[in-house]
């Protein structure tokens, strides 16, 4: 489920702003973000409030939203948020990205619900990706209910997160979208091998090479790296979109049954193929989240 239409998504116009730091007023200049290595330290504790605003005109007839600059990333905040937080994982198909790579989707998502969605960096490893989605998502929690959602190896960890605060004994999201995650690092599926030729730029051997490196040596079948392999129990509502054609099609058939049969709430939406599943993937998820989340004084549609 991978945003392609970016195109279609809200314009931005990315200008530096003044914001206040103490009392005087300063202008702050851009930075750019890049992407976590595996020898890169872990990001700076989360502070939300530490925001750098770069406003834009929105394409929907729901209003304009803001993209804040953040020491986690990118932050995309609508008119008049309601007290919702979105927190948005990252991904594609190769193990890699950044936030900014999902900021059409966020803006689009962030219109639907009203809410703040904030779009994290995090570590190209793991364990350190985890450690790091799991901090942003305490600081989220202490703004707000928060509603999980992610892409590719981002709807992994999204999973894999549930998966750790169930065992915590942590306060769980209130609900969580997984877009055509990946779930199963042991890459043995099925639909790897009979759904490539739908996707002619997948290389299942990038993917081997790219996933071992990002396993750092983990074995593939630990359940914080490959959430398939996890107990399911007690984990909050799921919703998994997925094309039929996607070569991590098996990951999301696999784990909407397991979750099932654990008895959690489970929303699969598998369409044909991805030019069929990308138009409707926003509307989906915000309707899905605001179906579990709906808070006091947000009055968008889903």
């Amino acid at each position: 489920m991978e945003p392609d239409a970016r195109a279609t998504g809200p314009a931005r116009a990315r200008v530096a702003t003044a914001h206040r730091s103490g009392d005087p007023a300063v202008l702050t200049q851009a930075r750019t973000d890049r992407p976590h290595t595996p020898s890169q330290p872990a990001p700076a504790q989360p502070d939300l409030t530490d925001v750098r605003t770069e406003p834009g005109g929105a394409a929907d007839e729901l209003g304009p939203v803001r993209v804040e600059s953040s020491p986690i990333g990118p932050i995309v905040r609508p008119t008049d948020p309601t007290d919702l937080v979105i927190l948005y994982l990252h991904g594609d198909r190769h193990l890699s990205g950044t936030p900014e790579s999902a900021l059409d989707l966020a803006e689009r998502l962030a219109l639907r619900t009203g809410a703040v969605v904030v779009c994290p960096r995090y570590r190209s490893s793991f364990p350190g990706a985890l450690d790091d989605v799991h901090a942003v998502y305490d600081s989220c929690r202490a703004r707000g209910p928060v509603a999980l959602a992610g892409e590719r190896l981002g709807g992994g960890l999204a999973a894999s997160l549930l998966v750790r605060l169930r065992d915590m004994g942590a306060a769980a999201p209130q609900c969580a979208v997984l877009g055509s995650a990946l779930l199963d690092l042991t890459l043995d599926a099925p639909s790897l091998l009979f759904n490539a030729a739908a996707e002619p730029s997948f290389d299942v051997d990038e993917l081997r090479l790219r996933a071992a490196l990002y396993a750092a040596g983990t074995e593939p079948t630990n359940p914080l790296l490959s959430p398939l392999h996890a107990n399911l129990h007690g984990l909050p509502p799921v919703q998994l979109l997925v094309a039929g054609t996607d070569p991590l099609l098996d990951d999301s058939l696999g784990f909407a049954a397991r979750a099932a049969r654990s008895g959690v709430t489970v929303d699969l939406r598998v369409r044909e193929d991805a030019e069929r599943l990308r138009p409707e993937a926003v509307a989906a998820m915000a309707g899905f989240i605001l179906a579990w989340t709906r808070s006091e004084g947000s009055s968008r549609p889903a």
